[in-house]
């Protein structure tokens, strides 16, 4: 069974080839990769479903390193969704819209050189990072990378942690991350090993007892993706650092996505 029924100018028809749901909430699909689809590790792309004259699509970070042949994606389930309330339905063999055109300002160009790279999740918004610990050119620029993820149960984390262990599994990847990477997943409301926000931990001291140094503007180069919300509280922190946000054209000491699903 397909999804579609129409062609458009601009847009591909992509396989699901698998899926996945992690929890009642949140669910992930791998997808064909067009040939013409260039991306950097950490941007997104437009996908979406047949939706009457013209197609829906919304903005997707893509979860798969930019080296795979395959396209991963990882969403939320929101009932009353336009797009997602239809793509958590998906079954293999059945096919998307996606514009092959990649954007995004998660990406390394947007950062100055630095020793460090801290990536500030939550929820979803783990999933460019996913692929930005996936690249090698990562480990090239920097000494040490950090991918914190914060949700609020603990089944919520499984994905992210799935990916960080296939990472020390895989020969290959292995071997040009090395130890250089470190995973801190939180909870906010069901008791975990680690618990709170890293905007909490940043202001009490938890962030630099835990990593061994504080957030630093001369050392550290910061990404950011989670809710509206967050971002804010998370910028205003790097605001105080002395940090400038970068962009593709003018790189700065952090970075922010903007760009939201449904």
């Amino acid at each position: 069974m397909k999804v579609f029924t129409k062609s458009y100018s601009g847009l591909e028809h992509i396989e699901v080839l698998s899926i996945k749901h992690w929890t009642k909430k949140t669910f992930s699909f791998k997808c064909v990769r067009p040939k013409n689809l260039r991306f950097r590790s950490g941007e997104f792309v437009m996908i979406g479903l047949e939706n009457g004259d013209k197609p829906l699509l919304r903005a997707y970070s893509i979860a798969s390193p930019s080296w795979d042949e395959m396209l991963e994606f990882y969403s939320i389930k929101i009932e009353d969704g336009p797009l997602t309330s239809r793509l958590q339905n998906l079954l293999e063999g059945e096919n998307i819209y996606l514009k092959p055109k990649s954007v995004g300002t998660l990406v390394l160009d947007a950062l100055l050189p630095s020793k460090r790279l801290i990536l500030f999740s939550t929820g979803t918004g783990i999933a460019p990072f996913l692929s930005v610990i996936r690249d090698p050119e990562t480990y090239e620029k920097f000494n040490q990378v950090i991918l914190t993820h914060t949700c609020r149960f603990e089944d919520e984390l499984e994905y992210g942690k799935k990916i960080f262990e296939s990472i020390k599994s895989d020969n290959l990847l292995s071997e040009f991350v090395g130890d250089k990477l470190l995973l801190i997943s939180t909870t906010t409301r069901e008791s975990s090993s680690f618990m709170g926000r890293m905007t909490q931990w940043l202001l009490d001291g938890k962030f630099e007892r835990f990593t061994g140094k504080d957030l630093n503007v001369d050392t550290d180069r910061v990404m950011i993706c989670g809710s509206l919300e967050m971002l804010k509280e998370h910028k205003a922190i790097c605001l105080q650092k002395g940090m400038i946000e970068g962009s593709n054209s003018a790189p700065g000491h952090f970075v922010i996505e903007k760009a939201f699903v449904d």
